[in-house]
């Protein structure tokens, strides 16, 4: 266990520098509010804990052997972040009503499946387990270290969600929120491709 202090500390490094799961936690508290962002947090947290669980019990071997399924996955991920730039860029500033509220394209499910497909979530996950998992296949320390990646990550993406509640009172004119929607829309996308093309 003399590699959990610095397991802790990359997890935190990995949890909270930013990248686009962050980006779209910080837009969608900063319109919807920290109470209805925390499943989204929840649902990225556990997937990406999950990913470094199953790398950590062989899965990650496979995908470093097929270049092409990494490829494919990074295609994927970097449209689908580009269409949720989009739906952050033409997003309306936040509303009282609760009907408008409820109405949102990312939720859980989306915020899951992000983590799933991001090639940088599971890369991350292949350095955990060859720097931290200490060699061979040990089933108790991969559990033991997604579920510590998992107590890390969730309050580094919860402060996300209080820097984006934080955001929307400091730009509280409708074209304030609209320039930061911009910006957020902005670093979302270039967050995204930078990671294909670099």
């Amino acid at each position: 266990m003399e590699s959990l202090l610095p397991f802790l500390l990359f997890a935190f490094v990995a949890s909270i520098t930013p990248g686009p799961t962050n980006i779209l936690v910080m837009s969608h508290s900063s319109r919807r509010g920290l109470t209805a962002t925390l499943p989204i947090i929840l649902g990225a947290c556990l997937s990406a804990a999950l990913v470094v669980l199953v790398v950590g019990l062989g899965v990650g071997e496979t995908l470093l052997r097929y270049p092409r399924v990494q490829q494919a996955m990074a295609w994927a991920g970097v449209l689908w972040l580009s269409w949720l730039a989009w739906q952050i860029f033409r997003s309306t500033p936040p509303s009282l009503d609760a009907a408008a509220a409820r109405n949102d394209d990312f939720n859980v499910y989306g915020a899951a499946g992000l983590q799933l497909i991001n090639p940088k979530v599971w890369m991350m996950a292949v350095a955990v387990v060859s720097v931290f998992a200490g060699g061979g296949e040990n089933t108790a320390r991969m559990v033991m270290l997604s579920l510590a990646f998992l107590l890390v990550s969730l309050p580094c993406m919860t402060a996300w969600g209080l820097l984006g509640v934080g955001s929307a009172r400091f730009f509280g004119s409708p074209r304030a929120f609209r320039r930061m929607n911009a910006g957020l829309a902005s670093l979302l996308l270039l967050s995204a491709w930078l990671a294909v093309l670099v």
